[in-house]
């Protein structure tokens, strides 16, 4: 009999996985009504549309903000509370952080509102409101336009909605562009300019597991922050001032402490950043053959050189922490795209498509004259830009976001200009905004490693991009010192301006083009940008612009070949909703994956010597003694937990809500098996990984002992 029971346990488990398909779709929240509430119902959701999004009413929407520029956040308390990612605030909480008062390693919390820390050029966006604007856009495009007239065509169209949207206000608007260019619509903001620090865990639970645990799953990281959202005593928007009060929001979250089960009804909402669901097998196999591993071999280096000074300084690993964890996240993710493209079979899917896709366009004439240029013109564009593939990633990995001292010089290049053109006042006025950015960039700065830095990245980019798209002198430089990289960085920083800050202080008080012109940094900088803006105006443009062309056409093509499906636009930085449910997985043959993970698993993973698994005293003393408060399962502590809701970066932060409107977790990840899936959905073995929002209360109650937060927060009952 007990054979018989765990067998059937067993074929219970597989049968529920396998048919229970993740759920795509990273839906607009003004189409829900129309597109998806029906299923949302089916799933356990019991608010109206209305409830979700509403113009006219608080919605959840509301309480949903974007957070800076690359991440979301949600509001929890009527006095604007925002909570979101450990590692959405990172750069936050590394700008506070000084070796005597190390935020990151310790953790910060603010037990009043006056201990708030404010955060310049934090901003918190919320939506007002969303407008299809398609038919008044389209309508001013002539067919015959080029795809470049086209473009320049709806920017101008849309820049005219948008000032008429928000004429007489104090929001912000504009007109994104959806489906390659077949669809557009109106999105109106109100921004918030003062959002101050609150809290944050230890960087031991914020980012426990760190970058070896990225991606992947089971996961134990208290992914979480928070900060708040404050206005002017008008209650509009406001730079910092002392005089500014606590946000007042139309809606915010409660909190669910019941804790989540398998086959509960989850939903996301956030502003996920990019997707590229209609990606040709072309696209696919530029990513394979050229893109992503150069990606990935140039960060490797750029984070083995930040690593080996943070590891030897205090100071620099702090100076260098979120830069080292914004270029390690995207390392290993195209790391894992890479494989999951090929594990997934995604080029074969995609040829799959596009040959169903010929086929349909060449039984009907007027579809041939329509669609049956589209990946004719797609497959010409990739032919060429892939000649220049390597030279765009080399050019923007090393020097466009690699050499520090490259860039900083690069942005002198419009004041040399204006000099030479003897605009002295608009030239004061860049001079005036240069010298204000100086104090952020070089709290940040170290010249050691961008010294090490250089070196490596002028190597890599000589022996990694063709010769007849590198720039002669900087070709003749290199052969100059005879290959000797160490050689020219040495002798460009013993000389160069863009090293010190007292230096650059001094020249832009009285600027003058011939000192700047003859900076060897500056020198570089220019031979290296103006090579890059040339060949792509004259050799890339043109095909990004037959590829657009045939783009448009395709997808266009693919939704009037599929009238029965329901399409999801590609996320574009705009808000988003997803909805699916609490589920498990089966990552591999005989491998079962829980729905959820808890704190013995971080005492499990627990290694002192190691810095991405050091469990702080406090925490293990509070686990040993079951000291969980109202956020335990008895003698259990959730930690984290998977949902099949859609999300890719952008979303980190999103809150995960149940039926009832209610906040169960966080969205942080996704998982390592389902890489591909910005490219192609993979809803066997797509989830979104979670911090459960009772290991977020747990951390703040019992672990911070921080009552001033949980007493602004409003609960719902336990079960």
């Amino acid at each position: 009999m007990r054979k018989i029971t765990i067998a059937l346990l067993g074929f219970l488990m597989t049968f529920s996985t396998s048919l229970v398909r993740a759920d795509e779709g990273m839906w607009l929240p003004l189409l829900i009504e129309r597109l998806n509430y029906v299923d949302m119902q089916k799933k356990g959701l019991q608010l109206t549309a209305e409830e979700i999004y509403s113009v006219n009413h608080s919605s959840l929407k509301d309480a949903i903000i974007q957070f800076g520029n690359g991440c979301t956040g949600e509001i929890i308390s009527p006095e604007g509370l925002i909570l979101t990612n450990h590692h959405c605030g990172y750069g936050n909480i590394q700008a506070h952080s000084t070796v005597d008062h190390d935020y990151l390693q310790y953790g910060f919390w603010a037990m009043s509102k006056e201990q708030e820390l404010a955060n310049p050029g934090l901003t918190a966006k919320f939506l007002v409101r969303i407008e299809d604007v398609s038919k008044q856009v389209l309508s001013e495009i002539n067919k015959n336009l080029t795809e470049k007239e086209r473009a320049a065509k709806a920017d101008e169209v849309g820049k005219k909605i948008a000032e008429d949207a928000v004429k007489g206000t104090h929001y912000k608007a504009e007109v994104k562009m959806f489906f390659d260019g077949n669809e557009y619509y109106l999105f109106v903001y109100e921004i918030f300019l003062d959002v101050r620090l609150v809290g944050a865990p230890p960087s031991s639970i914020g980012k426990f597991g760190a970058d070896t645990d990225n991606w992947m799953w089971p996961r134990h990281t208290g992914d979480f922050s928070m900060f708040r959202v404050y206005m002017g005593p008008d209650g509009k928007p406001a730079p910092y001032s002392k005089d500014n009060v606590p946000l007042k929001p139309k809606h915010y979250l409660p909190i669910s402490l019941n804790g989540v089960k398998q086959g509960d009804y989850a939903m996301t909402m956030g502003y996920p950043g990019t997707t590229d669901r209609f990606l040709t097998s072309y696209g696919i196999k530029l990513a394979l053959d050229v893109k992503n591993m150069s990606i990935v071999n140039i960060r490797g280096e750029k984070l083995a050189i930040m690593r080996q000074y943070m590891d030897a300084s205090p100071a620099v690993r702090i100076q260098y922490s979120s830069k080292y964890a914004q270029t390690a996240n995207y390392w290993k993710y195209f790391i894992g795209q890479d494989k999951q493209l090929k594990h997934n079979k995604v080029y074969d899917k995609k040829l799959t498509l596009e040959n169903q896709f010929t086929q349909w366009v060449n039984q009907d004439a007027a579809r041939k004259e329509k669609y049956g240029m589209a990946l004719s013109y797609i497959a010409q564009a990739y032919d060429s830009l892939t000649k220049y593939e390597k030279l765009k990633w080399y050019f923007n990995e090393c020097f466009g976001r690699g050499v520090e001292a490259v860039g900083l010089a690069w942005r002198f290049n419009s004041l040399v200009k204006l000099l030479d053109e003897n605009k002295a006042d608009d030239a004061k006025k860049i001079a005036a905004a240069l010298k204000a950015s100086l104090e952020k960039y070089f709290n940040d700065y170290n010249v050691n490693v961008d010294k090490h830095l250089m070196r490596s990245m002028i190597k890599m980019f000589f022996e990694n991009v063709p010769a007849d798209q590198q720039p002669a002198e900087f070709i003749k430089l290199i052969n100059k010192n005879k290959k000797d990289y160490n050689r020219i960085a040495e002798k460009m920083y013993a000389s160069t301006l863009f090293t010190d800050k007292a230096k650059l202080e001094k020249i832009l008080d009285a600027p003058d083009a011939k000192v700047i012109k003859k900076d060897p940094v500056y020198q570089l900088a220019s031979m290296l940008f103006e090579n890059y803006i040339n060949i792509t105006k004259e050799k890339v443009a043109p095909n990004n612009e037959m590829l657009q062309k045939g783009n448009r056409l395709f997808v266009a093509g693919i939704r009037e070949m599929q009238p029965d499906k329901k399409f999801a636009p590609n996320a574009n930085s705009t808000m988003r909703l997803s909805y699916g449910q609490v589920l498990d997985y089966m990552p591999a043959d005989a491998v079962h994956y829980d729905f959820r993970t808890t704190m013995l698993g971080v005492m499990e993973k627990e290694d002192p010597n190691n810095w991405e698994f050091v469990v702080p005293d406090k925490l293990k003393e509070l686990y040993k003694n079951k000291d969980f408060g109202l956020y335990g399962e008895g003698e259990t502590m959730p930690v984290c937990f998977l949902t099949t809701n859609d999300i890719t970066g952008g979303n980190s932060g999103s809150p995960v809500i149940n039926g009832k409107g209610e906040l169960i977790g966080l969205a942080f990840d996704g998982n390592w098996e389902a890489m591909s899936g910005d490219i192609s959905y993979e809803p066997t073995l797509q989830r979104t990984i979670c911090v459960d929002i009772r290991y977020v209360m747990f951390i703040i109650d019992k672990y911070a002992g921080a009552k001033n937060i949980i007493n602004e927060l409003t609960y719902k009952a336990v079960r």
